[in-house]
């Protein structure tokens, strides 16, 4: 017995949309995520070699717009954006930030976990000045400790 193939011009083929559908979200992907990098290499907020202390109930850093971070190393020097400041300077670049982000700065202050507690207060006290009530200090959320100690 002899079976008749339908021999048609339209041929039956894969269907390509769902994996190009899945290339281009894995694109998007990988250029979001990209891009946060380049912008933390640029800025050189990552840069700063500091460990940060722990604390039990922190909250997870986002990053905000017009977010100013303030690192503080060992020494007690500031850095804003991967620059030494000198106190003045810093008091100077606040005042300025102020008046480009009127009521929207916000700032995080990343001391040194073995940094004084003066330096941090330092920059607390020139936000103040500067009239930015929007500050906060960066921690670590602590580990969960064993009962051992």
């Amino acid at each position: 017995m002899r079976f008749r193939r339908k021999n048609s011009d339209s041929k039956r083929g894969m269907d390509m949309t769902p994996m190009i559908d899945c290339v281009f979200q894995l694109l998007l992907f990988f250029m979001v995520s990209s891009h946060f990098d380049e912008e933390d290499r640029a800025s050189n907020e990552g840069a700063l070699d500091a460990n940060l202390p722990e604390a039990a109930a922190a909250m997870p850093m986002v990053m905000r717009p017009r977010e100013m971070i303030i690192n503080i190393n060992l020494r007690g020097e500031f850095y804003v954006g991967g620059e030494k400041h000198s106190e003045a300077q810093l008091a100077e670049r606040l005042r300025r930030s102020v008046v480009d982000n009127p009521g929207q700065q916000a700032v995080v202050i990343r001391g040194d976990e073995q940094a004084d507690w003066k330096y941090i207060a330092r920059v607390m006290s020139l936000c103040n000045q500067a009239k930015i009530s929007d500050y906060r200090v960066a921690v670590v959320p602590e580990e969960e400790r064993s009962p051992d100690g």
